[in-house]
Protein backbone atom coordinates (compact mmCIF):
# COMPACT_ATOMS: atom_id res chain seq x y z
CA UNK A 1 0.00 0.00 0.00
CA UNK A 2 1.17 3.51 -0.64
CA UNK A 3 2.30 5.59 2.41
CA UNK A 4 -0.34 7.82 1.32
CA UNK A 5 -2.91 6.10 1.65
CA UNK A 6 -2.11 4.16 5.05
CA UNK A 7 -1.64 8.23 6.64
CA UNK A 8 -5.46 8.30 5.02
CA UNK A 9 -6.54 5.24 6.94
CA UNK A 10 -4.84 6.93 10.00
CA UNK A 11 -6.58 9.92 9.64
CA UNK A 12 -10.02 8.41 8.93
CA UNK A 13 -9.41 6.98 12.52
CA UNK A 14 -8.31 10.02 14.43
CA UNK A 15 -11.64 11.83 13.02
CA UNK A 16 -13.55 8.60 14.07
CA UNK A 17 -12.02 8.92 17.34
CA UNK A 18 -12.64 12.49 17.97
CA UNK A 19 -16.59 11.48 17.27
CA UNK A 20 -17.31 8.72 19.09
CA UNK A 21 -15.28 6.46 21.43
CA UNK A 22 -12.59 3.89 20.42
CA UNK A 23 -14.82 0.83 21.45
CA UNK A 24 -17.75 2.74 18.76
CA UNK A 25 -15.44 3.19 15.74
CA UNK A 26 -15.68 0.44 13.40
CA UNK A 27 -13.43 -0.77 10.67
CA UNK A 28 -15.46 -0.48 7.47
CA UNK A 29 -16.32 3.36 8.44
CA UNK A 30 -12.98 4.27 8.74
CA UNK A 31 -12.29 2.15 5.08
CA UNK A 32 -15.00 4.03 3.83
CA UNK A 33 -14.00 7.53 4.77
CA UNK A 34 -10.63 6.68 3.19
CA UNK A 35 -11.64 5.18 0.27
CA UNK A 36 -10.47 1.90 0.23
CA UNK A 37 -12.04 -1.52 1.41
CA UNK A 38 -12.02 -2.90 4.42
CA UNK A 39 -9.91 -5.72 3.60
CA UNK A 40 -7.07 -3.49 2.67
CA UNK A 41 -7.36 -1.96 5.92
CA UNK A 42 -6.80 -5.28 7.61
CA UNK A 43 -4.45 -5.95 5.28
CA UNK A 44 -2.43 -2.88 6.26
CA UNK A 45 -3.17 -3.18 10.27
CA UNK A 46 -3.91 -6.84 10.79
CA UNK A 47 -6.62 -5.71 13.32
CA UNK A 48 -8.31 -3.03 15.09
CA UNK A 49 -5.62 -3.36 17.49
CA UNK A 50 -3.28 -2.91 14.83
CA UNK A 51 -4.93 0.54 13.75
CA UNK A 52 -4.84 1.45 17.55
CA UNK A 53 -1.11 1.01 18.14
CA UNK A 54 0.12 2.42 13.87
CA UNK A 55 -2.27 5.54 15.25
CA UNK A 56 -0.64 6.15 18.71
CA UNK A 57 2.54 5.42 17.16
CA UNK A 58 1.81 8.28 14.34
CA UNK A 59 0.86 10.74 17.11
CA UNK A 60 4.38 9.80 18.97
CA UNK A 61 6.11 10.44 16.11
CA UNK A 62 4.27 13.80 15.23
CA UNK A 63 4.63 15.11 18.70
CA UNK A 64 8.63 14.58 19.16
CA UNK A 65 8.89 16.20 16.26
CA UNK A 66 7.02 19.32 17.25
CA UNK A 67 9.93 18.52 20.02
CA UNK A 68 13.04 18.57 17.37
CA UNK A 69 11.33 21.74 15.80
CA UNK A 70 11.30 23.36 18.80
CA UNK A 71 14.62 22.59 19.35
CA UNK A 72 15.94 24.28 16.76
CA UNK A 73 13.78 27.54 16.58
CA UNK A 74 15.54 30.29 18.76
CA UNK A 75 19.83 30.64 19.18
CA UNK A 76 19.26 31.01 23.32
CA UNK A 77 18.94 27.26 24.72
CA UNK A 78 16.90 28.80 27.64
CA UNK A 79 14.26 30.22 25.34
CA UNK A 80 14.36 26.90 23.42
CA UNK A 81 13.78 24.82 26.40
CA UNK A 82 10.68 27.21 26.73
CA UNK A 83 9.26 26.28 23.26
CA UNK A 84 9.73 22.36 23.85
CA UNK A 85 7.67 23.18 27.08
CA UNK A 86 4.87 25.26 25.52
CA UNK A 87 4.62 22.75 22.42
CA UNK A 88 4.36 19.42 25.29
CA UNK A 89 1.67 21.52 26.74
CA UNK A 90 -0.31 22.85 23.64
CA UNK A 91 0.29 18.92 21.92
CA UNK A 92 -1.02 17.49 24.71
CA UNK A 93 -4.21 20.25 25.11
CA UNK A 94 -5.14 19.67 21.56
CA UNK A 95 -4.45 15.49 20.86
CA UNK A 96 -5.80 13.33 23.33
CA UNK A 97 -3.71 10.70 22.65
CA UNK A 98 -0.62 12.94 23.43
CA UNK A 99 -2.24 13.64 26.68
CA UNK A 100 -2.92 10.12 27.13
CA UNK A 101 0.96 8.88 26.45
CA UNK A 102 2.62 11.91 28.19
CA UNK A 103 0.77 10.62 30.92
CA UNK A 104 -0.33 7.64 31.07
CA UNK A 105 -4.33 8.58 32.08
CA UNK A 106 -6.19 6.93 29.68
CA UNK A 107 -9.28 7.25 29.19
CA UNK A 108 -12.02 5.14 27.97
CA UNK A 109 -13.16 6.58 24.73
CA UNK A 110 -9.21 6.11 23.78
CA UNK A 111 -7.71 2.62 22.55
CA UNK A 112 -5.04 1.64 25.25
CA UNK A 113 -2.55 -0.23 23.39
CA UNK A 114 -0.23 -1.84 26.16
CA UNK A 115 2.84 -0.32 25.76
CA UNK A 116 4.88 -3.99 25.49
CA UNK A 117 5.68 -4.76 21.85
CA UNK A 118 2.93 -7.69 20.58
CA UNK A 119 4.40 -10.34 18.61
CA UNK A 120 4.39 -8.84 15.12
CA UNK A 121 3.29 -10.78 11.62
CA UNK A 122 2.65 -7.99 9.29
CA UNK A 123 5.03 -7.66 6.09
CA UNK A 124 4.50 -4.04 6.12
CA UNK A 125 7.64 -2.18 7.66
CA UNK A 126 5.43 0.45 9.02
CA UNK A 127 3.46 -1.93 10.81
CA UNK A 128 5.51 -4.08 12.33
CA UNK A 129 7.54 -0.80 13.93
CA UNK A 130 3.85 0.45 15.37
CA UNK A 131 4.31 -3.35 16.88
CA UNK A 132 7.17 -2.81 18.62
CA UNK A 133 7.05 -0.92 21.72
CA UNK A 134 5.55 2.13 22.74
CA UNK A 135 7.10 4.74 25.13
CA UNK A 136 5.61 5.03 28.98
CA UNK A 137 5.74 8.93 30.23
CA UNK A 138 8.99 8.54 31.78
CA UNK A 139 10.54 7.39 28.53
CA UNK A 140 8.98 10.15 27.12
CA UNK A 141 11.19 12.54 29.37
CA UNK A 142 14.17 10.78 28.56
CA UNK A 143 13.47 10.71 25.12
CA UNK A 144 12.88 14.43 25.03
CA UNK A 145 15.78 15.31 27.56
CA UNK A 146 17.93 13.92 25.24
CA UNK A 147 16.98 15.44 22.55
CA UNK A 148 17.21 18.98 24.07
CA UNK A 149 20.66 17.65 25.30
CA UNK A 150 22.16 17.24 21.47
CA UNK A 151 20.59 20.14 20.38
CA UNK A 152 21.70 22.22 23.05
CA UNK A 153 25.40 20.83 23.37
CA UNK A 154 27.55 21.84 21.19
CA UNK A 155 30.62 19.61 19.87
CA UNK A 156 33.30 19.14 22.29
CA UNK A 157 30.84 20.62 25.15
CA UNK A 158 32.31 18.59 28.29
CA UNK A 159 30.99 16.14 29.75
CA UNK A 160 30.50 17.78 33.31
CA UNK A 161 28.51 20.66 31.30
CA UNK A 162 26.31 17.84 29.33
CA UNK A 163 25.43 16.40 32.45
CA UNK A 164 24.16 19.88 34.32
CA UNK A 165 22.11 20.38 30.78
CA UNK A 166 20.83 17.62 31.02
CA UNK A 167 19.57 18.14 34.67
CA UNK A 168 18.01 21.51 33.57
CA UNK A 169 16.34 20.19 30.22
CA UNK A 170 14.71 17.30 32.43
CA UNK A 171 13.46 19.99 34.40
CA UNK A 172 11.77 21.96 31.91
CA UNK A 173 10.64 18.69 30.75
CA UNK A 174 9.40 17.26 33.81
CA UNK A 175 7.57 21.26 34.57
CA UNK A 176 5.99 20.77 31.28
CA UNK A 177 3.96 17.65 32.00
CA UNK A 178 2.95 19.17 35.45
CA UNK A 179 1.47 21.70 33.62
CA UNK A 180 -0.18 19.22 31.59
CA UNK A 181 -1.60 17.21 34.55
CA UNK A 182 -2.37 20.77 36.08
CA UNK A 183 -2.72 24.11 33.90
CA UNK A 184 -0.68 27.09 35.38
CA UNK A 185 -2.94 30.05 35.39
CA UNK A 186 -1.29 33.57 34.40
CA UNK A 187 1.91 33.62 32.84
CA UNK A 188 1.47 30.04 31.93
CA UNK A 189 4.42 27.15 31.39
CA UNK A 190 6.59 29.77 29.41
CA UNK A 191 7.28 32.10 32.54
CA UNK A 192 7.26 28.73 35.12
CA UNK A 193 10.04 27.40 32.90
CA UNK A 194 12.27 30.47 32.11
CA UNK A 195 11.84 31.54 35.95
CA UNK A 196 13.16 27.85 36.83
CA UNK A 197 15.92 27.86 34.19
CA UNK A 198 17.42 31.19 35.38
CA UNK A 199 18.89 29.26 38.28
CA UNK A 200 20.59 26.39 35.90
CA UNK A 201 23.52 26.01 34.02
CA UNK A 202 22.14 26.11 30.80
Amino acid sequence: MMPAARESLLDAAYAALARRPWSAVRMVDVAAVAGVSRQTLYNEFGSKDGLARALVRREADGYLAGVDRALTGHSDPRERLTATAEWTTSAARENALVRAMLTGCWSERLPCPALAAVRSTSAVPAQRRADGPLPSPGEFVVLVRDRAVIALAGPGTPKSDTAGLARSCELAVRLALSCVAAPPGEGGVAELVRSALRRQAV
